[in-house]
């Protein structure tokens, strides 16, 4: 398997090939900026290759570039559900060593977030201008961000 490109953008990992409609819907969300006086917008770099396709939370982050600590995944949940909730992958400095090999494994959290707010994710994780934990804290009881 191929290691993930690296880039200066986010990588958006498209895993599930089954819907094509959805696929283009939900690119055209999260490519499109925000309206208003400040239109902003994700920095994405779009990974759209069948050889991803299923890939797991560790598989994907086993393959990331090392300086990637946020991998946004449009699995089968994003492209199915209301809203198109992405899985947005937190990857953090090393945890404790495992105990069998003594190798330091990297804590990683997920958090699902709708397409209509992944630009506040994005950006404020990216430049980090506020913590992984506000947008935590502000999901639903269902694990999805939504806004504040």
């Amino acid at each position: 398997m191929n290691k993930l490109p690296q880039s200066d953008n986010t990588l958006l990992i498209r895993t599930d090939f089954s819907d094509e409609a959805a696929w283009l819907a939900l690119r055209t969300s999260v490519t499109t900026p925000a309206a208003g006086d400040d239109p902003y917008m994700a920095y994405l770099h779009i990974v759209d290759d069948p050889s991803y396709s299923g890939l797991t939370t560790e598989q994907l982050v086993a393959l990331a570039p090392d300086e990637d600590d946020l991998l946004i995944v449009a699995d089968r949940t994003a492209m199915a559900e209301a809203g198109m909730p992405l899985l947005a992958i937190h990857v953090r400095g090393e945890d404790e060593e495992d105990g069998m090999d003594g190798d330091a494994r990297p804590r990683v959290e997920e958090l699902r977030v709708v397409t209509e707010v992944l630009r506040a994710v994005e950006n404020n994780i990216s430049i980090a201008n506020m913590d992984w934990e506000d947008f935590v804290d502000a999901a639903a009881e269902d694990g999805v961000f939504r806004g504040f």
